[in-house]
């Protein structure tokens, strides 16, 4: 797979496997199951407690210090996961400010501006920064099944997992379910308490709104959902299996449509490139466009590209967003389904 960004990625392969999946930079997010496997979790350090830590990754690889970590740097969507578990870290990697100086979508409730941010975009990951936070620890995303961690530079990662342990959670071939199951067993290792009100009902809602998009679903089989992400000079339609979202959406029953596997080779599998004359290939009643900054919004598509505007979901209204690389707390996914079974039930049968 490509080491394109999951976002929508920047370059042509970033920008195109983002894009796809629902990841337009990265190739690709999601797919396979939902079950976690109980091959990590943390090994003292819990709230109150003091004395050795370790986490096993998605990797099989087990993370350890003598004491529970508090120098943490994680890719910023990671960051913002455990924020909502209550757990601060001191430096982020990956989209965390926009242009104008404001959080990116994916910093989440973060106040960025207390935040050492080692790099906000694809390849910028500064080690002289890294090392002078004294880092006990380095948590990012995994998109493919080779351990590469999202948003670490190749070029300069030996330099970087040298200077303290990593932990790497897979969001690759998989459902929503496992990263945030992971998530969250990796922030009680960390000292959140996940038994807290505000985590129990979040998880609440979240099951609850898994049930509703799936009675939703049923009851409106005929609507086709398809996905995508805009780079100038290619409309990008994401495939389901390999973006965990996408995946869990599916298994709910969400009718996607899906291009032909020979169309997504070019991206590794994760989506298939349109050319802006041919972006009305698909017939679709509902269009999810993702929502990062990598990618062209439909505000200014609907200036740009005058194919866009003749598509029918899009004069119809029925466009909504799509939450390319979730913030993996039950806090922050439960709307994304709540949102999705909104739209679906509202949407109109076009053709």
């Amino acid at each position: 797979m490509s080491k394109a960004r999951p976002s929508r990625l920047p370059a042509p392969s970033r920008r195109g496997i983002l894009a796809a999946g629902g990841a337009l930079g990265l190739t690709a997010v999601l797919a396979a199951c939902g079950d976690e496997k109980k091959d990590g979790g943390k090994t003292g350090g819990g709230v109150g407690e003091s004395g050795p830590w370790s986490f096993k990754d998605d990797r099989g690889t087990t993370a350890k210090r003598d004491a529970t970590p508090k120098s943490i740097v994680a890719f910023t969507g990671v960051a913002a996961a455990l924020f909502d578990y209550g757990i601060e870290v001191k430096g982020v990697f990956g989209p965390t400010k926009t242009k104008d100086g404001k959080a990116d979508v994916q910093a989440g409730d973060m106040d960025v501006d207390k935040l050492t941010v080692l790099g906000n975009e694809w390849g910028r990951f500064s080690v002289e920064k890294y090392a002078s936070l004294a880092p006990d620890l380095l948590i990012s995303t995994m998109f493919d099944d080779q351990g590469t961690l999202w948003y670490v530079p190749e070029e300069s990662k030996d330099k970087i997992l040298k200077l303290a342990p990593s932990v790497g959670i897979s969001v690759y071939d998989r459902q929503l379910t496992h990263p945030l199951q992971r998530i969250q067993a990796l922030a009680e290792s960390l000292g959140a308490d996940v038994t807290s009100d505000k985590v129990v009902k979040a998880k609440k809602r979240f099951e609850k709104a898994s049930e509703r998009l799936r009675t939703v679903a049923k009851a409106h089989k005929d609507i086709k959902v398809l996905v995508g992400s805009a780079s100038p000079e290619l409309f990008y339609v994401s495939g389901t299996n390999l973006s965990v979202d996408l995946e869990y959406f599916k298994s709910l029953g969400v009718n996607f449509i899906e291009p032909p596997e020979k169309a997504k080779k070019e991206s590794g599998g994760w989506f298939e490139n349109l050319s802006w004359e041919n972006v009305d290939k698909y017939d679709a009643d509902l269009i999810m466009m993702d929502n990062r900054t990598s990618a062209i919004q439909p505000a200014d598509l609907d200036k740009s590209k005058p194919t866009w505007k003749k598509l029918p979901a899009v004069k119809a209204g029925q466009v909504i967003s799509r939450v390319t690389e979730p913030i993996f707390s039950y806090d922050k996914c439960a709307p994304i389904l709540e949102d999705l079974a909104d739209a679906i039930e509202k949407a109109k049968k076009l053709k």
